[in-house]
């Protein structure tokens, strides 16, 4: 509704970042407004089904779609457990497709400040799931 409402004030040339925007703003206010912080545990993120767009659709054997299950699900859970503002940049960019300058619209942040996130984000992610191999 607030998309369609304010689309006469739309200006920019990527639409599809525009909307984004709103519907970021829209889930951090309802947030605010209805959720305690304290309340949101990552620790139980794969408890919630959360991630079943990462199951495997035609595995070769069942051995196989159990390996790359449980390599989703690493990955899933160290996306996870980074900071929200990487983990946020990390989705945009590699599961949402966005390029930088959208993310930095989306955002509301400078592009180097979106490529930053995006290198520590990918850095920490690549520490998380090295340590989970030792």
């Amino acid at each position: 509704m607030r998309a369609y409402r304010g689309i006469s004030g739309f200006r920019g040339d990527n639409p599809r970042a525009w909307v984004m925007t709103i519907v970021r703003n829209t889930a951090f206010t309802w947030l605010k407004k209805h959720r305690d912080p304290s309340l949101i545990s990552m620790e139980n993120f794969e408890d919630h089904g959360e991630g079943r767009n990462l199951e495997v659709m035609d595995p070769a054997t069942p051995e196989l779609a159990l390996i790359e299950r449980a390599d989703a699900a690493r990955l899933e859970s160290a996306i996870a457990g980074l900071p929200p503002l990487f983990r946020e940049t990390l989705v945009l960019r590699e599961l949402q497709g966005f390029n930088y300058r959208a993310i930095g619209e989306i955002t509301g942040v400078p592009i180097g400040t979106v490529m930053s996130r995006l290198a520590r984000a990918r850095r920490q992610l690549t520490v998380a799931l090295g340590a989970d191999e030792k």
